[in-house]
């Protein structure tokens, strides 16, 4: 099969320019950053992939023809050196353990008898059986497009294999280029197309291989073109969507039957059907968007199954019709999923649906036949926290891994003839016998309970002395990101207490409680993360002269909200690329997301309700003279999301307020440590920095009065300095 990537995983890279002040990108369908790279486990190659986000966004409909669609003349373009930004740092190497080998590698894709990936700074593809030698071919060499650090995020090959396409990123800038290498004994660039966001391979029925690609400017994703090279070259602008709160995304489905046209916001999608053997006949559209509907499409056998959230109650279900009986009336269900659940990711087989599911803050499987309409659920080890998803085309086998803050991912393989889930062999992780994953939950004032996941070390006395870090996001449906990360490794291994508050406004038990926490309900989410804390200290898990709190992006609104409301409960917080300014920033309509934020923030200059709402908790807006914890604070000169100005705005306003408490407290009082470190690039959050890494944890130690000595000595054995 030409490509294997899930619908359900690609479309939060997309989508991550329209997640605004959110992580990643990762971002959407959390079907999920977003700019997550392979991860080589001993001799597998798996890609890390983004997962299915609910999306969150939603502005009036607007109904459209297919004339729509019709081919519109290509408006003129700067030059490839003009338009070339990119993206995101290259993920650091992990060094060599002695129980597994672990090292993060760039994207790679199979096709036919071939794999695709990046080696050094060129593209490359080798032999399938001879993927771990060095023996390849060089197909395009990256330093040609005289970019700073050049990394390949994603490949796709022609079905034939006349032409490979690869998305080109760079370590300052979000945006990418798509070049085009046409395949054969001396391989060379055909084209290259920028700001490029998604693309997939059709074939038309001349056998002529036909590339779709969205176009992105200033972070929305409007454009879709098609293009055709060799003799018949061509590129020609195929649809662009109108409303400003919506962007637009491509997904092939696994069989490759069909092109999905995706326009979509955080809480309305519409899609079209592009035929993938006629490729230049009109789109079929599916449903015409209905405002507060989410649908996401999958094709086997001439039938489309639909994950949708149509109907009650609000939260995903799995529907089916015939292909050519697309629309919503002829939707039948198929699948429910239990109260509290959360969609991570569905991928299809020949005979078989696989469900990746959250359900009460713990993992399942659940593995549908589809001859017999069976349903077999598979509790995952509690250990797991996330998934990585496998590009995979054996029909015989679902291939994923788990992952935790702390434990390197671990491989897993469903084989559908057996009927039985396979655990990878070889060296366990001693982590699995040093420390303890706990689930817990605090009530919120109104009574909600609220997961908590927590990470210390099995033999630690007395936790109530142990430093305590906490982490939380709470925003756009995203769920809190609980991938391996090596220097949380060694905090645990230090003795710290790790905490990953699972509060309203994220997506970790459903849509609604993404709606439970945006709008305005968003002091709900400010509620569960001072319930969370409060009942980790009244439990025992640490104290508050030794506890800190993480965030990045649009969790920084709840952090800094804490810091004004409850200060004492904290001795020092990290923020990385924080949103802290949301009312001016939701104002501000010059702002290139401020439009497709207002399903989450709500709109401040036309609802007075909205305005007062925001003053309520926007952290910028509520800064006084008291005592606050130290803070850091990680930002990005050119970040698009989340502006530089509020950042700096707020560490002065906090500067200000602090100095005044100074004075008013008197001699003897120790006034927090405020540190702006602003990086250069344009990067939104760069996870694998190592000076970010480094700066982020002397900070954590100095201002606890620990010694950091043994933590940065373990440190080394994951991080190449």
């Amino acid at each position: 099969m030409q490509q294997t990537t899930k619908l359900f995983l690609r479309a939060l890279t997309c989508s991550i320019p329209h997640l605004g002040k959110c992580m990643q990108r990762q971002s959407y369908y959390n079907f999920a950053g977003h700019y997550y790279n392979r991860i080589r486990l001993e001799k597998y190659h798996l890609q890390n992939k983004p997962k299915i986000s609910e999306l969150a966004r939603n502005i009036p409909s607007r109904s459209f023809s297919c004339k729509d669609l019709l081919p519109i003349k290509p408006e003129n373009e700067k030059s490839l050196s003009e338009n070339m930004d990119a993206f995101e740092k290259v993920r650091t190497k992990l060094e060599t353990q002695p129980q597994e080998e672990y090292e993060i590698i760039n994207a790679e894709i199979k096709h036919g008898g071939f794999v695709y990936y990046q080696e050094g700074c060129c593209l490359v593809r080798s032999k399938d059986e001879e993927a771990d030698s060095d023996n390849y071919e060089v197909l395009f060499n990256l330093e040609e497009l005289k970019l700073d650090q050049p990394f390949i995020d994603s490949i796709r090959v022609a079905p034939d294999e006349k032409y490979v396409a690869a998305k080109i990123r760079t370590e300052d800038s979000e945006t990418s280029t798509c070049i085009v290498v046409k395949l054969s004994d001396q391989p060379a660039m055909e084209a290259s197309f920028p700001n490029v966001s998604s693309f997939e391979w059709v074939k038309d029925e001349e056998d002529e291989d036909v590339l779709f690609y969205t176009f992105q400017r200033n972070l929305r994703c409007h454009d879709v073109y098609r293009a055709t090279f060799g003799e018949n070259r061509r590129n020609e602008r195929f649809y662009t969507e109108k409303d400003p709160s919506y962007f637009v995304f491509l997904y092939l489905t696994k069989d490759s039957r069909f092109l999905t046209l995706n326009i979509m916001n955080k809480t309305t999608s519409e899609v079209w059907l592009i035929d993938g053997l006629s490729p230049w006949d009109p789109p079929v559209l599916i449903q015409k968007r209905i405002h507060g509907v989410l649908y996401y499409v999958e094709h086997r056998d001439d039938e489309l199954y639909i994950l949708t959230n149509v109907g009650e109650p609000t939260e995903f279900k799995l529907m089916r019709t015939a292909a050519d009986a697309p629309a919503i009336m002829n939707w039948d269900l198929f699948f429910t999923m239990k109260r509290n659940t959360k969609v991570i990711d569905m991928d299809m087989f020949k005979d078989h649906c696989v469900l990746f599911l959250k359900h009460s803050n713990l993992l399942y499987v659940n593995v549908i036949g589809l001859a017999d309409d069976s349903v077999r659920s598979l509790k995952l080890p509690p250990w797991a926290c996330g998934f990585i998803m496998d590009t995979n085309s054996d029909p015989k086998n679902c291939p994923f891994q788990l992952c935790s803050p702390i434990r390197p991912p671990k491989y897993y393989t469903y084989k559908f003839a057996e009927g039985k889930l396979f655990e990878e062999t070889g060296h366990e992780d001693p982590i699995t016998k040093t420390s303890r994953v706990l689930r817990i939950e605090a009530k919120s004032k109104d009574g909600k309970l609220v997961p908590m996941t927590i990470f210390h070390k099995m033999d630690s006395e007395d936790l109530q002395k142990k430093p305590l870090l906490v982490h939380v996001y709470g925003a756009y449906g995203m769920d809190l990101k609980m991938n391996f990360r090596p220097e949380r490794r060694v905090l645990v291994d230090d003795g710290w207490i790790l905490a990953y508050c699972h509060v309203r406004g994220g997506g970790e038990l459903g849509l609604q409680w993404h709606a439970d926490g945006r709008l305005t309900k968003k002091l709900n989410g400010l509620a569960d993360l001072e319930a969370c804390i409060k009942t980790l200290h009244s439990q025992g898990f640490s104290q508050p002269s030794l506890t800190t709190l993480s965030a990045f992006s649009a969790g920084g609104v709840l952090v800094g909200a804490l810091c004004n409301s409850k200060p004492e409960l904290l001795r020092a917080v990290t923020l990385e690329a924080p949103f802290l300014d949301v009312l001016n920033t939701m104002m501000d309509t010059t702002l290139p997301l401020t439009l497709e934020e207002l399903e989450e923030w709500g709109n401040p200059s036309s609802d007075e309700k909205h305005k007062n709402y925001i003053k309520r908790y926007c952290p910028c807006q509520n800064i006084k003279p008291q005592h606050y914890p130290s803070v850091h604070i990680t930002a990005y000169e050119n970040d698009e999301r989340v502006p530089l100005k509020g950042i700096v705005n707020y560490t002065e306003k906090l500067k200000e307020a602090i100095a005044e408490h100074t004075k008013e407290a008197g001699e003897g009082y120790q006034p927090p440590n405020i540190i702006l470190d602003i990086q250069p690039g344009g990067n939104h959050v760069i996870e694998d920095s190592h000076k970010k890494i480094t700066a982020q944890m002397k900070f954590l130690y100095e201002e606890l009065g620990l010694d950091s000595t043994n933590a940065f000595e373990d440190l080394k054995k994951y991080l190449k300095f």
